[in-house]
């Protein structure tokens, strides 16, 4: 092998760099570590004050949009158009099945009447309601499915939107969340 020729060095240490430095004495790693450290809880009660009151005001924040249905502050459930065309449509009616609950605590208070009379009677209705409100459930998923392809078209319909409309018609109209925005018998176009 032949010998190359050298290229002279391109390298910043070179004696003609030397003489400018930098200006300053480089630090030790310990004054560096300590430059650098902070405290990983805040130690003093206003700093833990104030993070807690900003904690408080968004969850307050978030709350007021998730009950306005703000889709910026609602689960991944309930975001999105057709959803809020499934909970105004379910919100318009009148559902046996939100009435349920209100029936098992009559059926509690009938069946502590001593007669047992009376108790049978009273489990016997609530199982008779709970069939009626179940197929009622039925019929709303099936009408909102049939609706929602209509209005968004069958092949762009979201799945799970009969499912929805049945479990939102299962809780009372005042605990529902997002809070309903229509009144009954406003049904969406």
């Amino acid at each position: 092998m032949a010998n190359s020729p050298v290229s002279p060095s391109t390298n910043d240490d070179s004696a003609e760099n030397a003489a400018h430095g930098k200006g300053r004495p480089t630090p030790s790693r310990a004054e560096q570590e300590a430059a650098r450290k902070r405290p990983l809880v805040a130690n003093t009660k206003e700093e833990r004050a104030r993070a807690r009151a900003e904690l408080q005001a968004r969850r307050e924040k978030a709350r007021v949009g998730m009950e306005k249905g703000d889709d910026r502050y609602l689960p991944v459930r309930d975001k999105g158009p057709q959803r809020r065309w499934v909970r105004d449509y379910v919100d318009a009616g009148w559902h046996l099945s939100e009435w349920v609950m209100p029936m098992m605590v009559l059926v509690i208070i009938a069946s502590l009447v001593p007669n047992v009379t009376v108790a049978y009677w009273s489990f016997l209705v609530l199982w008779v309601y709970i069939i009626f409100a179940v197929g009622n459930m039925i019929f709303l998923g099936v009408r909102v499915k049939r609706k929602a392809a209509e209005k968004f078209g069958a092949e762009r319909r979201e799945k799970g939107l009969g499912w929805y409309a049945a479990m939102r018609s299962l809780q009372m109209r005042f605990m529902r969340l997002p809070k309903p925005q229509v009144k009954r018998g406003q049904y969406p176009e």
